[in-house]
């Protein structure tokens, strides 16, 4: 019965920080659909998840099939945006090109927050020479605008997606790790930092335990506010030709092949344009909407 007891009792401790994460989350979400701006970025970002996931169902036609009898079409009923200078349906291809553009945006991520939140925190704990290094280190790569230096890398490693995605994702973490020691400094002082260095937590232990969650909400922020760059980034280097390379549907690949008609067949470059538009003005106003969601003065109110 006593074994019985203290499972039950673990159990019940463990499933308590999962309710309130939970809660927190419900919270956070209820807030920014309350936000007309908000729900708007919720709901296009939503909209472009489902077309990434569900492009072979809403596609109505292949989007590289080529039908040389139907170029340069306007909108219609057969095709939506029209055809482009090959006869492919541009809608197909700007549904299909949704999954590059999740793509990149998804390790773009997944790489910049954690190499942005290793620098900034270890620089921002340790100070001295370690934070004289890193940063040093992390101005270097500010002292160029991110475009002129994914530039640099892609011609250097080559044109094609996946090196554009690694030349983005080297230019996108300083402002993260800047962001991340800023935190850190305003924490690495607190009683709850002294209290576990005095029970022999290891620097390792207390950045990962103690600072990074406190950091986390503000990287977020950071992140969701960069994948507008990330996105035009992305579509720069696609309409240079250093990204995606043909016949592969990316949105800034497809304004590139499709200004030499743009004049005369203006839904070449309007509706991929549009799509830009659309995505990183969601990321924007989601952004906005989850720094002041995650505002503690607002989280004290609810």
């Amino acid at each position: 019965m006593s074994h019985q007891t203290a499972r039950s009792s673990t159990s019940a401790t463990a499933a308590r920080p999962r309710s309130q994460s939970v809660q927190t989350a419900i919270n956070i979400l209820t807030f920014l659909l309350k936000s007309p701006t908000s729900a708007f970025g919720i709901v296009v970002l939503a909209l472009l998840i489902l077309t990434a996931i569900f492009a072979p169902l809403i596609a109505g036609h292949d989007p590289y099939m080529q039908n040389l009898d139907n170029t340069l079409s306007p909108p219609s009923a057969a095709h939506f945006f029209g055809t482009d200078e090959l006869g492919r349906d541009i809608f197909s291809r700007i549904v299909h090109g949704s999954r590059i553009t999740l793509t990149i945006i998804f390790l773009v991520t997944i790489t910049v927050g954690p190499i942005g939140l290793f620098v900034g925190t270890v620089a921002g704990y340790f100070g001295g020479k370690t934070d004289v290094v890193l940063m040093r280190v992390t101005d270097i790569f500010l002292s160029f605008p991110s475009l002129i230096l994914s530039l640099a890398f892609v011609a250097a490693l080559g044109p094609s997606l996946n090196n554009a995605i690694i030349a983005i994702s080297l230019t996108a973490w300083p402002p993260i790790a800047r962001l991340a020691r800023a935190e850190t400094m305003t924490f690495r002082g607190a009683d709850y930092i002294s209290a576990a260095r005095l029970q022999g937590a290891s620097p390792a232990r207390i950045i990962w335990k103690s600072i990074v969650p406190m950091c986390l909400p503000s990287v977020l922020i950071r992140l969701t506010l960069n994948m507008a760059t990330v996105i035009l980034t992305a579509a720069g280097l696609g309409f240079l030709g250093l990204g995606a390379q043909p016949p592969m549907p990316e949105w800034g690949a497809m304004i590139a092949t499709g200004r030499r008609y743009m004049i005369d067949s203006w839904w070449l470059v309007t509706f991929p344009g549009l799509a830009i538009l659309c995505v990183s003005l969601a990321f924007n106003l989601l952004g906005d909407g989850l720094r002041d969601a995650l505002d503690p003065k607002q989280m004290t109110k609810r």
